[in-house]
């Protein structure tokens, strides 16, 4: 949680140096030395280097606004007018910044049996440990981990696996949904520390026909199956994935 997933700041654990970036977390969120390090490599090096945008410091702008964004509906249009850009110029951007493992998207799961949203977006970062809140950080590590699970069957074994989230026109959301050929195969609801089974991952499970149903936990020290849903804490959850 704290260094997140990438090797160096996640094996290194240097305290003393993540406690002075959190001082001045505020004025700057990624003012550590190796996400300045990550962020010059990124904008100087690699998207100079691989692509024609001149408008760097716009987009640098957009790196920055987007911790604050995730786990959430990415408006485009938002974005857009926060920038002073061009629709375009931001659609080009979150492109570039996915091609280079910045941050990635996970679309809604569409369905005749629900009116879910088509187009709208969730924005989640490859390092977490950008991400000030700690609900948003929680879920953005469990949205990591679950995706380099289907990425792993789909490359190890060429399984038809896709991770989704659900949300229908009414509000109702469940923050992920893992599906095999299609199909949903497992949904994930993430809390810090309710133990009540999410409402909607049990509506979702009714209607969608759920195999399978987790609330994962943060700090939960049981095991417990209620109207079908596991309630499960984080480290036993993502010890049984990839």
């Amino acid at each position: 949680m704290t260094y997140g997933g990438f090797p160096e700041p996640y094996l290194k654990a240097d305290e003393r140096e993540w406690s002075q970036g959190i001082a001045t977390a505020i004025q700057c969120p990624v003012c550590r030395p190796w996400h300045n390090a990550r962020k010059q490599l990124l904008f100087r090096e690699d998207i100079r280097d691989l692509t024609h945008i001149r408008d760097l410091s716009s987009m640098e702008i957009l790196s920055d606004m987007l911790p604050s964004r995730a786990g959430s509906l990415l408006s485009l249009n938002a974005l857009r007018e926060d920038l002073e850009v061009t629709h375009k110029s931001v659609v080009l951007w979150l492109n570039v910044f996915e091609n280079l493992y910045y941050s990635y998207r996970v679309y809604p799961f569409n369905n005749t049996r629900i009116k879910s949203l088509k187009k709208e977006a969730k924005l989640y970062l490859w390092d977490w440990s950008e991400i000030e809140s700690e609900g948003a950080k929680l879920e953005n590590m469990v949205a990591g981990h679950l995706l380099k699970m289907c990425h792993f069957l789909v490359d190890a074994y060429g399984h038809e696996v896709m991770l989704y989230y659900i949300r229908d026109t009414e509000g109702r959301e469940v923050d992920f949904l893992v599906t095999w050929k299609g199909k949903p195969w497992f949904a994930v609801e993430v809390k810090m520390s309710d133990d009540k089974p999410s409402r909607h991952l049990i509506y979702f499970k009714e209607k969608l026909g759920i195999p399978f149903c987790y609330q994962v936990i943060k700090n939960y020290d049981r095991r417990v199956v209620t109207r079908d849903v596991q309630l499960v804490s984080l480290d036993i959850f993502l010890s049984g994935l990839v």
